[in-house]
């Protein structure tokens, strides 16, 4: 077998698999390089700070509610004719802005394309779990979420160097028509290259009656993500406030923080997945979640730059077993309704742990300590119940979900 081939059958780069990364790297630069200066966008059209805090918080309503409809259409016309319909839904978005710069038509058009990466991922999931042999699935969820980062990484900045050369509305306003033309090109590999896979035709559109096709162990993942991400939302507006004013962490200092923390993640990603596959997935969740619950008790204690560095590599370290969480999700859902509940269990997730992001507020305001030792005590609370009561896939082959 020559280099290449080892190299493709190692990463699991089939067909359908690159032309998913390809999507992923377009669609994720268009949107980095025009969605992430929207707040600036609106404030230059005149919408004022009423306008940036509609933004924000819908997309993290829309979030929330568009993982289920994602799920449904992906399971109903299949994966390819569904990336078609999300794609399509989010260009006609851009277009919106492109040609009416306008704060209320952004707002309008934001609609349609600030949760591309919600309303599509059970799509992307389910196509994975189905063109990647079983052994693999965790390294195919790897791959997209490692490759996710680049564009994470190289969209802003090239859309502030757009921003430096033509200003403000004009800069972020080619970014959108860069982005709408990103995403048209998606938009052909895709639909010629990614194999079509089959339509579940009694897809469900209730989720209160596709809840009852949930197994138990996924609920128990669920109810353990649940706390997780509590520890993860309490403190997460804050942290920045934490490194900056609390303490005496410079912008700069800060932005290499958050450097160390996504190579942190992108160091571990591979070797994890690998080994992953090769034996269970649950250990590699529960050090996750441990991670998640670890990080806000490491920042309570570090008051410099030095102590902050550990912290945040344990905030990389945090994504060390996030692609096997996401794998494992796949493996526990019923075979012909994969999508339908990747969707159902993010719309659960995520209603639920909004939740935080309020209460973190109100725990701030008694104090810093409170609202991470808060945080902490999610966090231990759902890495132990997992630790305990989660189960792999091979413990619970065979299982149906109960009511």
């Amino acid at each position: 077998m020559n280099p290449l081939s080892r190299v493709n059958q190692f990463f699991g780069l089939r067909r359908s698999m690159v032309a998913l990364l390809a999507m992923v790297v377009l669609v994720g630069l268009g949107e980095k390089i025009a969605e992430r200066f929207l707040p600036i966008y609106l404030l230059a059209l005149g919408g004022g700070i009423l306008s940036v805090g509609l933004l924000n918080g819908m997309d993290n309503l829309l979030s929330a509610l568009y993982s289920f409809p994602g799920g449904y259409f992906s399971d109903r016309l299949g994966t390819k004719r569904a990336l078609l319909l999300f794609n399509l839904v989010s260009l006609g978005g851009y277009l919106i802005v492109i040609l009416f710069p306008y704060w209320q038509a952004v707002i309008v058009g934001a609609v349609f394309f600030i949760s591309w990466t919600a309303i599509s991922l059970p799509a992307t999931m389910s196509l994975v779990s189905k063109i990647m042999p079983a052994h693999k699935r965790t390294m195919g969820v790897t791959m997209h979420s490692l490759v996710r980062r680049l564009p994470m990484a190289l969209g802003p900045v090239l859309g502030g160097v757009m921003i430096s050369l033509y200003g403000e509305r004009d800069g972020i306003r080619l970014s959108f028509i860069a982005a709408f033309a990103m995403g048209a090109v998606s938009l052909v590999v895709q639909q010629m290259m990614i194999e079509d896979t089959p339509t579940v035709h009694h897809a469900e559109k209730n989720p209160l009656a596709l809840w009852r096709f949930m197994t138990s162990p996924l609920r128990r993942l669920l109810v353990a993500d649940i706390l997780v991400r509590f520890a993860e939302q309490i403190p997460y507006a804050f942290v920045v406030i934490w490194c900056l004013k609390q303490n005496t962490i410079t912008p700069v200092q800060f932005g290499i923080l958050t450097g160390i923390e996504m190579a942190t993640a992108v160091l571990v990603y591979i070797p994890v997945a690998y080994w992953a596959d090769q034996t269970a997935k649950k250990p590699f969740v529960v050090i996750t979640f441990f991670n998640f619950a670890l990080f806000p008790l490491v920042l309570l204690f570090s008051h410099s730059f030095g102590a902050m560095v550990l912290a945040f590599i344990v905030r990389g370290l945090k994504e060390f077993g996030e692609p096997t969480r996401k794998a494992l999700i796949m493996d526990l859902a019923p075979e012909d309704r994969k999508a339908g509940m990747f969707g159902l269990y993010y719309l659960v997730r995520d209603v639920v742990v909004s939740v935080a992001a309020f209460g973190g507020a109100f725990l701030w305001q008694i104090s810093p300590a409170v609202n991470l030792l808060t945080a902490f005590g999610f966090g231990l609370l759902g890495a132990g119940y997992f630790l305990v009561f989660g189960e792999d896939l091979k413990n619970s082959a065979g299982r149906g979900g109960n009511a």
